[in-house]
């Protein structure tokens, strides 16, 4: 970790940074191996009993990646869950991905919903935030899966989430350079400005109406991930025997586009490396070494050739120009706050920056 592209990084004396201390702080409130089994057993019966009478027991988000098709195979093979999963087929999934997920929902008979956002407002507001120059272009894609997610929670009367997010691999996360992803005002905002055309077709969620569903249809997002021993090396064995599962080199890789923004968008325009975030959280875990994840760095970022198709797949379907692309590449990034963000959220940051983080931080002492 290091701070040339997050200003939110802190280091301390030993040389260890606000994300890794934080990091480890968290792994330990979890680290009773009894304990979590006892609590991960009372929540796999509460969602049983919840969803007796109902289609099914949870809802979930799959992307062909590791983490989701790991929670699918563990919550329906080994937990007995009834899983509809939710697939936002947004045309730029690699074949390794659709695979991927075939092979997990047939192997483990998990009902597979596949849905295809409005392709002509999908990209054109995937656009929009491309020419807005801000970081998290991803934005449109997680609102419309979560916008989606609860659509099906609220028809089949569904109230649990599992997510994939997990401490063992994802533990951290930096602040720098990224935005919530339910933001409504936000994403609308940046439409006006760049946008080409309506997005009224999109089904998109505000962060307010989430905190309504949740407390009115009592809905709950669990990361059940982080109740069991979850090694990346031993789940992708376990999966690749199980039903030919692939892993596809590093994380969030599985979506061409997400593989364009994490690994040329991010790296050249903010100089942000993921691999950083992803190699800390597993020397966190005790998955890696230092040393091992230093030699990793060492590594191309990506293979020149792969990454030439792969930008030109993207920019063919968002109809820009590779020479609008690399101009783009070439100035400096623009962060989210400099566009119209909702102003109750904003609120919220400033009162957890400025009031609540601080008395936390007091009352530690």
């Amino acid at each position: 970790m290091d701070d040339s592209s997050d200003k939110y990084i802190r280091f301390d004396s030993n040389g260890y940074c606000n994300y890794c201390n934080k990091a480890i702080e968290n792994l330990n409130k979890i680290c009773n191996d009894k304990k979590k089994t006892i609590q991960l057993a009372e929540i796999i019966h509460t969602i049983k009993r919840d969803g007796i009478g109902h289609d099914y027991d949870c809802l979930m988000g799959i992307s062909g990646g590791l983490d989701s098709a790991y929670l699918a195979y563990v919550g329906a093979k080994k937990w007995g869950l009834r899983i509809c999963a939710v697939h936002i087929d947004d045309g730029f999934d690699t074949d390794m991905a659709v695979q991927n997920i075939k092979r997990i929902c047939n192997h483990c008979n998990i009902k597979l919903i596949t849905i295809k956002p409005d392709k002509e407002q999908y990209l054109n507001l995937i656009r929009a935030f491309i020419r807005a120059e801000v970081p998290n272009i991803a934005i449109p894609q997680d609102n419309i899966l979560l916008a989606i997610l609860y659509q099906y929670a609220q028809k089949h009367n569904i109230k649990y989430f599992l997510s994939g997010s997990n401490l063992s691999l994802e533990s951290i996360i930096q602040r720098g350079n990224t935005y919530t992803n339910t933001d409504v005002y936000h994403i609308k905002a940046i439409d006006r400005r760049f946008g080409e055309g309506k997005i009224d077709k999109l089904p998109l969620i505000s962060m307010h109406k989430i905190r309504i569903m949740s407390k009115f249809f009592n809905i709950k997002t669990l990361a059940l991930l982080n109740y069991i021993d979850y090694n990346k090396k031993d789940a992708i064995a376990e999966l690749e025997k199980a039903c030919g599962f692939e892993y596809y080199k590093a994380k969030h890789l599985e979506n061409v586009l997400t593989k364009v923004i994490q690994l040329k968008w991010f790296a050249e325009k903010f100089k942000v490396d993921k691999r950083k975030s992803h190699l800390s959280s597993l020397i966190v875990s005790g998955q890696m070494t230092r040393e091992d994840a230093l030699l990793e760095l060492e590594k191309p970022m990506y293979d020149e050739v792969e990454m030439k198709e792969d930008i030109n797949r993207v920019l063919s379907e968002l109809n820009i120009s590779e020479t609008e692309f690399n101009n783009l590449l070439k100035r400096q990034g623009v962060q989210h706050s400099e566009y119209p963000r909702d102003p109750i959220w904003r609120f919220h940051v400033f009162l957890y920056r400025y009031f609540y983080t601080p008395i936390r931080q007091y009352l530690k002492k």
